[in-house]
């Protein structure tokens, strides 16, 4: 079976490498499979849990990335992420608790609520995003 080498890379470490079969993608353009002998390709990411497909037999990890952009050349994918984390270094109660704050001041903001007026919109939903895909890569459920 083929395989393409991918690296993910945040501003501090090398945060994962292998020899995969497939890597689905959110980008910026939408959702993407990326698949050994891809055409070259530059693009933005979203914050979510990329899916790794190692092997044939489908065993999939999930990483979540906070943003940033994705490299593919016909033999390798890089991605530079804003942050990155494999579900084991991911403390969930923190995740929550990030997510739990984004939604408060969203519907405080949204409610019209006079302290909330200086909230930054976009930064808390953004939040709530890394808060999300940081809990899907550890197979949490999310309460919306």
């Amino acid at each position: 079976m083929a395989t393409i080498k991918l690296e993910i890379v945040s501003p501090d470490r090398l945060v994962y490498s292998a020899d995969i079969s497939i890597l689905i993608v959110r980008s910026t353009g939408g959702e993407l499979g990326i698949l050994p002998h891809h055409a070259p390709l530059v693009t933005g990411l979203i914050p979510h849990a990329m899916r790794v497909r190692l092997g044939a037999d489908r065993d999939e990890q999930l990483i979540a990335v906070a943003g940033g952009f994705m490299e593919v050349t016909p033999e390798k994918i890089t991605v530079l992420a804003t942050a990155a984390e494999q579900p084991i270094d991911i403390d969930i109660n923190r995740a929550k608790r990030a997510m739990a704050r984004a939604k408060e001041r969203l519907a405080a903001f949204h409610q019209g609520v006079p302290e909330s007026r200086d909230i930054d919109v976009e930064r808390a939903q953004l939040a709530m995003q890394r808060a999300m895909a940081r809990l899907r890569a550890t197979q949490t459920d999310i309460q919306d």
